[in-house]
């Protein structure tokens, strides 16, 4: 009576396993894309949504055709803009008079501290 210790803990020796490798499949990295967009009425604004909820766009915004057209469509566009950046916990921030930046939660708009015109007063001195 012969015992097959492999076959009894159920590790059968399988030559037919193997795992096929596709060498032509390439894997591509996610890359941040700066995409340019022109506001020119308010439904394009859900163009510049689309890509910015993918996750991997930072939107630049010219807002010069909208803002010459109708203030009012403006100011509606940049408020839902500006209320879906935030639920996707990303940064807008306006660039000059006709541009404007949007990006997701990974990047971050730098904005300069204010600046102060007050002059901290030295507690010591007299005047």
């Amino acid at each position: 009576m012969a015992f097959d210790i492999k076959k009894m803990f159920g590790k059968e020796e399988n030559t037919e396993d193997y795992m096929e490798i596709d060498l032509d499949k390439k894997e591509e990295k996610e890359k941040i894309l700066v995409r340019p967009f022109t506001l020119r009425t308010y439904d394009d604004v859900n163009e510049i949504l689309d890509s910015l909820r993918e996750g991997y766009t930072i939107a630049v915004i010219d807002i010069r055709p909208l803002k010459s057209k109708d203030i009012i469509e403006l100011k509606r566009a940049i408020a839902k803009l500006k209320k879906t950046i935030d639920a996707l916990q990303g940064t807008i921030a306006g660039f000059g008079e006709h541009t404007v930046l949007a990006t997701p939660e990974f990047a971050k708009v730098y904005s300069a501290p204010p600046k102060s015109n007050d002059k901290k007063k030295d507690p010591v001195s007299f005047y």
